[in-house]
This record gives structure tokens, C-alpha cells and sequence, in this order.
């Protein structure tokens, strides 16, 4: 009988021996003292749920010390962690920090038993706003198309790129019909590859745990460590959870890529938890100057429908040495509601963002994308209100509405509502432009803390001559809409510093 064969059965036997519905960590070895590494045992013991089919239970009041085997535990039952605590000790891992070993070994990957496949039959090409694949599905999954011949966000500034292939991520269902939250927003002239990640029917639920990780002590570079957990299956709620940070060095340290990650996954849910910042480290840039690099605690990479709900942080949201808690990537759908966290961003890309109830702190409301924009009863702590990323080319294909918000800046010369730079010198891959549709309705600049502030604006000037030649096109056109839009100064809120720029929107309200 082979090593791997026996130690199969062993397992299969820990899990009939004990008599319950469930599997605990202690049945394959953990300790649960904080001191001993539990990790071997996690793994062995959610090896055994996946083959049974049951779920996993922490033990309340244990503490299970996680070292730095790096090594992954793959959850696809349902996982109840309790009061359990959790210790990522990251301070051994040694790292040659050369901009390319990115640590990407998550504690526990969330995981389908479902596996993804090649879509046969999409070379041709794919219209935005087209309704259907044009081909047949097995069941609802999630498409992810791409076309290698064209790239896109081509990154500007100190983290400059080259930018990476023109792609996305859909919903569709056994027809092939595209569910109009995640609609194409580009046109392709082909297809290159087409994957599809079938959705699990069946909710699986993780709840609980408190989680602490000990910072890594490796140089400051950008060697991402991905040492949270790492959401890769749709239909998931994560609820109840804490992540702490400890010991994180003064002057330097490796960023981390979200705790709670979600990846090629939709209908996704995190509730009710309690997560911590990473403090700011400054490393060199790709363009060869020096760049804050970011660490993040709450991400999402190329994923739809996902929603998170009364999420907060440990640090003040608005402490500057503390970089901004969420990031994603590549997304359609995203959702936040009675979050007060630092920082909303959208880095490459997203279409259709709703956020209520919500604040955001130091580093506020930050995006690029598509599609709609809402923000209803939220506050952004920022010198703008929405700040559209100018190293992206500062665009919204889209709409933007804002119903009963505060913008409360604490500093900013000028202070705008809409912010971002393009001054036609880069070509990002695709044509930006700014919002084709704005409704602000309710809405407060409360300036009261800004005295030195002459001027309030509803644009920034964009960094952008509106009568120079031979720039890369930038359309600035459409309708805006303003109702009850006001400073507690009193002072008027005029349309920009430049607005040669803005010529081609009609106003109406004021």
C-alpha cells in the first residue's frame, strides 16, 4: 500500500472514528496552544472535511499558531471558526526580494470542487453591450475573455507599465445570455482565450475566527505576500470574522495583497467584520523615483456580483500613516453597504459600483471604470469627493448619481467633487472620457474646517489645456444635473478652475 494511499484512509478514518457530523482541527493533531504549528493538522484536517463532504470546526477559546511553512489549506465545506484565534507568524519568511517572489500562499483557499475549463468555439469577435456568448454552458458560470493582440491600462506615473491584455469578466447563463450587471463593456475584434468557472448552486458559509498575523520582516519592494485567505469560489459568505496586524517594522516591510481576497469568484458576501490597515512603506517605482507602496487588507480581483456589508477597521480611518483597506481589480458589481473603512478603490477598472451608508476616510472614493456610479448617504474624508485615477486616464464611461452625501476634506486647494488628471500625452489603451450623465442630489461640501480654501469646484482642471492640438482624445460631454448642492461656507460652487474643458456638458439645477 502506497505512502499517499494510507495516509488517505487515515484521514477518512479520523473522520468516521470521532462519531459527529463535523471535523475539528484537534482530531488530525492541532495542539490549539498558540504555540505549537497547527498548520499540518488544519490541512489534514480540511482534506478530510472536502473528502466527506462535512464541515469544520474550531475549537472556542483554542489558538491555533500558524509558522511559515507556507503551506495552504483548501476549504470546500462549510467552515465555522467560533471564538477560535489564529496566529500567522510571517516574521521567518525570508524572502530574495527581486520585485518577481511575490509569498502567494494563502492560509486557506476557498475552492470548488467544480473545475474551471476552455471555452471551445469564441475566437471570433465580441461586441460591447452584446447580450450573448454565442455559445452553450453547462450551467450559470463565470466568463473570463480575453485578447492577447490588445492592451489596456497601460499604467502613467511612478508605477508605470505597459499596460495588460484587453479582458473581463461576465455572468452568463447555460444559453450563453450575459446577465446585464456584468455586460461588455468593450469591443473585441477577437478572442484569444475564454475561461468559464461554473457557479456552485449550493451557499457555502465561512464564520468567525479571529485572526492575527505577525508582519513580515522583508525588504521594501513590491513582493506581495498573500497570506489571508483566498475566496477562488462563487457563492460564498464570510461573516463574523477579525484580522489583526502586530509588530509591523517602523521603516520597512513587503506589502501584503488583501486578507480577504476574492478571485475569479460571483455572489459573494463578506458581513460583519473587523479588519486592519497596513502601515505605508515607500520603496522605488518602476519609472525610478520614489513611490508609497500599498498594502491592503480587503480586495477583489476579477470577480462579480460581490458585496460586503458593515465592514470597519481597527485604525482610524483617517490616520495617514495607514494605507487604504480595499483595492480591486478587473471587476463588475461591486457593492458596500454601512462600511466605514479608508479607502475605496477600483484600480484597473470596474463597471457598476453601489455604495451605501457608507464612509471613507484618508484616501476616499478613488476609481476608473463603467457603467453606474451610485453613492447614496455616504461620507468621503478626502480633498475630492470621487477621485478619478490619472494614472488609469482618469475615466467613467458612464453614470454617476450622488443622493444625500457629505464631502468632508480636512484639507485640499482647491476642493472639488470630481477630481482626476489627463493631460492627453498617454494612451492607456482605450478612449477615456468622463461621465456622460451626473445627478447630485442633496449634497454637502462641508469646507467649515478648510478656511484657507478661496474657491469651492464641482471639477478639477484635469491637468488638461481644452484648446491644445494633437492630445489623445478625451470626451468631456454630456448632461449634469445638480440638486441642492451646497457648502456650510456658503461660498459658490463654480464649475472649474479650466472650464474651457467642459464646454459639452448642459447644466441644469445649479
Amino acid at each position: 500500500m502506497s505512502f499517499k494511499l494510507f495516509s488517505t484512509l487515515l484521514l477518512l478514518a479520523g473522520a468516521v472514528s470521532c462519531g459527529r457530523d463535523y471535523i475539528t482541527y484537534e482530531e488530525y493533531g492541532a495542539k490549539g496552544d498558540g504555540r505549537h504549528d497547527d498548520m499540518p493538522a488544519i490541512v489534514a484536517a480540511h482534506d478530510a472535511a472536502n473528502a466527506k463532504g462535512l464541515p469544520v470546526k474550531a475549537r472556542d477559546g483554542a489558538t491555533y499558531y500558524i509558522g511559515s511553512s507556507l503551506r495552504t489549506a483548501c476549504i470546500r465545506t462549510d467552515t465555522f471558526w467560533g471564538t477560535a484565534r489564529f496566529i500567522i507568524d510571517d516574521s521567518g519568511i525570508v524572502v530574495e526580494c527581486n520585485n518577481l517572489d511575490n509569498v502567494d500562499s494563502p492560509v486557506f483557499r476557498v475552492e470548488s470542487s467544480q473545475p474551471s475549463y476552455e471555452i471551445e468555439g469564441m475566437g471570433g469577435a465580441l461586441l460591447k453591450g452584446q447580450p450573448n456568448l454565442g455559445v452553450k454552458l453547462p450551467c450559470r458560470s463565470l466568463v473570463h475573455i480575453q485578447n492577447d493582440t490588445h492592451r489596456v491600462y497601460i499604467r502613467k506615473g511612478e508605477n508605470q507599465n505597459n499596460g495588460v491584455p484587453q479582458q473581463e469578466m461576465l455572468v452568463a447563463d447555460a444559453d450563453g445570455n450575459i446577465e446585464e450587471s456584468s455586460a461588455i463593456i468593450w469591443d473585441y475584434e477577437r478572442i484569444t482565450s475564454a475561461t468559464a468557472w461554473p457557479i456552485d448552486t449550493a451557499q457555502l458559509t465561512i464564520s468567525g475566527g479571529v485572526f492575527t498575523t505577525i508582519a513580515n520582516r522583508a525588504p521594501s519592494q513590491y513582493s506581495y505576500f498573500v497570506r489571508g485567505i483566498d475566496i477562488r469560489r462563487s457563492n460564498v459568505l464570510v461573516e463574523g470574522l477579525t484580522h489583526y496586524v502586530k509588530d509591523e517594522l517602523e521603516d520597512h516591510g513587503a506589502p501584503y495583497y488583501a486578507f480577504l481576497w476574492v478571485r475569479f469568484a460571483a455572489d459573494v458576501t463578506l458581513r460583519n467584520c473587523l479588519l486592519t490597515p497596513h502601515r505605508i512603506y515607500w520603496t522605488t517605482g518602476s519609472a525610478g523615483i520614489p513611490a508609497r507602496m500599498g498594502s491592503y487588507d480587503l480586495g477583489a480581483n476579477s470577480s462579480v456580483n460581490v458585496r460586503w456589508e458593515d465592514i470597519s477597521q481597527t485604525i482610524d480611518i483617517d490616520n495617514p500613516e495607514y494605507w487604504g483597506l480595499f483595492t480591486s481589480n478587473h471587476c463588475k458589481n461591486l457593492s458596500m453597504e454601512r462600511c466605514s473603512i479608508s479607502r475605496f478603490d477600483a484600480h484597473m477598472g470596474v463597471e457598476n459600483v453601489s455604495l451605501k451608508n457608507c464612509v471613507f476616510g484618508h484616501m476616499g472614493m478613488r476609481c476608473v471604470g463603467f457603467g453606474r456610479l451610485l453613492m447614496e448617504n455616504c461620507e468621503v474624508h478626502f480633498r475630492s469627493f470621487i477621485l478619478l485615477r490619472d494614472d488609469y486616464g482618469s475615466s467613467w464611461d458612464g453614470e454617476v448619481l450622488l443622493k444625500n452625501c457629505i464631502h468632508k476634506p480636512f484639507s485640499g486647494n482647491p476642493i472639488t467633487l470630481i477630481d482626476g488628471a489627463n493631460n492627453g500625452d498617454h494612451d492607456f489603451g482605450y478612449t477615456c472620457c468622463l461621465p456622460s450623465s451626473i445627478e447630485l442630489h442633496d449634497v454637502l461640501i462641508d469646507d467649515i474646517c478648510c478656511e484657507a480654501v478661496e474657491k469651492v469646484y464641482l471639477f478639477g482642471d484635469f491637468a488638461r489645456d481644452a484648446h491644445a492640438s494633437g492630445l489623445v482624445p478625451y470626451r468631456v460631454e454630456g448632461s449634469i444635473l445638480m440638486d441642492n448642492v451646497r457648502a456650510s461656507s456658503g461660498k459658490t460652487i463654480e464649475l472649474s478652475r479650466n472650464p474651457d474643458l467642459f464646454t459639452g456638458y448642459s447644466i441644469s439645477g445649479r
